[in-house]
């Protein structure tokens, strides 16, 4: 019998390996990943170093142990260099791999920032634990981070930072944070609250280079503004990881197409988490992909499982002043009704017939939000 080999040690690759274990013991399971292997949440990354929590605090368990825990295979350091769907087998740096069924867990890269000047190599990216000590020994016992990007993962960045005591330049295109996911009035609260923490915005602007200078670094912007950064980190966005699956000849499009059982349009080739591009979705966010990895191992394990997706609110890491956002469908019509409060603001998008489909809610408002989830649901 071939193994359901898995290629990635994300929270995707091991949340499914951990699903199918709960219904199946003993058909083979291969995990293979180019890192270590070891398991570790994610999310995690961009709220610890406030937290003082440092790389090693952040690991679990070791490839090793995931491997015995789950009575598993896992290759770590293992490069998968091609997927030959016709004789259902993956090119490795290690040899080839034989597959009854295959799943693409491969994740998400970060945008290229663009930069040039002799410190571009320098500008920092957190997209893994390696990253992440990385990032946290390059400030340490610095003072000043310039952020490039002001969207989900900067904010949270930009928190954790100026909460540390760290003086934060965030550098973002848009007219308020989030501009993809708030309304203005909700954006510009958050951006309010994260300057009264010490963070300074510099909207409307890109970085255009990155010199190094005695003191660290500078950052000149777009307009010719010039920023002093002892270090710079770039979280603009990330873009999924389909290179070995169009190599493969898998459709993709944002990332590697799946229906709703989460098989692309090759038989017996299934793709999940950040990669994934679900009927149409990239939803590269922490719920979803635990909901597809219950489905997909239902799935992969003799019960064809389609993914329903339950109403899934998305909370912004931002103590500061905290953010749940349930974004309408694409191509809802209708538009925002906002109230502003003292301690937050709750804005409802509501169609042409004064049904509510979806909500931002931040600061104390956002206990309203399950509240609000089940009215979605009725």
């Amino acid at each position: 019998m071939h193994p359901i080999v898995i290629v990635g040690s994300g929270l995707a690759g091991y949340t499914l390996l951990k699903e199918i274990r709960k219904r199946d013991a003993h058909t083979p399971v291969t995990l293979v990943t180019a890192d270590d292997g070891t398991f570790y949440s994610k999310p995690n990354l961009s709220n610890a170093l406030a937290a003082g929590r440092p790389a090693a605090a952040l690991a679990g368990a070791s490839a090793a142990n995931m491997a015995a825990d789950q009575q598993a295979t896992v290759l770590a350091h293992t490069r998968v260099s091609a997927i030959d769907t016709q004789n259902r087998r993956v090119q490795t740096d290690g040899g080839a791999l034989d597959y009854g069924k295959l799943v693409l867990a491969l994740g998400a890269d970060p945008i290229p920032h663009g930069l040039s000047g002799d410190g571009a190599p320098a500008v920092l990216t957190v997209n893994d634990l390696a990253g992440y000590a990385v990032f946290r020994e390059a400030i340490e016992g610095k003072k000043r981070v310039t952020v490039l990007g002001g969207g989900l993962i900067g904010c949270e960045f930009a928190n954790d930072l100026a909460h540390a005591g760290l003086t934060v330049d965030v550098v973002h295109l848009g007219e308020w944070p989030l501009e993809r996911l708030l309304p203005p009035e909700a954006g510009r609260r958050l951006a309010d609250s994260l300057a009264a923490l010490g963070v300074r915005w510099h909207f409307g602007r890109t970085g255009r280079s990155v010199e190094r200078t005695a003191a660290g670094y500078r950052v000149t912007l777009d307009n010719g503004d010039t920023l002093v950064a002892e270090a710079v980190l770039s979280a603009i966005g990330l873009r999924p990881r389909t290179q070995l699956a169009q190599a493969a000849g898998i459709p993709v499009g944002r990332g590697i197409q799946t229906g709703r059982l989460l098989e692309t349009g090759v038989p017996d080739v299934y793709a999940l988490g950040d990669c994934a591009e679900v009927d149409g979705q990239n939803l590269p966010y922490v719920q979803p992909l635990m909901v597809q990895a219950r489905a997909l191992a239902a799935t992969l394990t003799g019960t064809p499982t389609p993914v329903v997706y339950p109403v899934m609110p998305v909370m912004v890491k931002t103590p500061a002043h905290p953010v749940a956002v349930l974004s309408p469908r694409p191509g809802v019509p209708g538009g925002w009704q906002v109230e502003c409060g003292d301690a937050g603001i709750c804005a409802l998008h509501v169609d042409d017939g004064g049904r509510l489909q979806g909500f931002v809610l931040t600061g104390s408002e956002t206990g309203r939000r399950n509240a609000l989830a089940r009215e979605l649901v009725a």
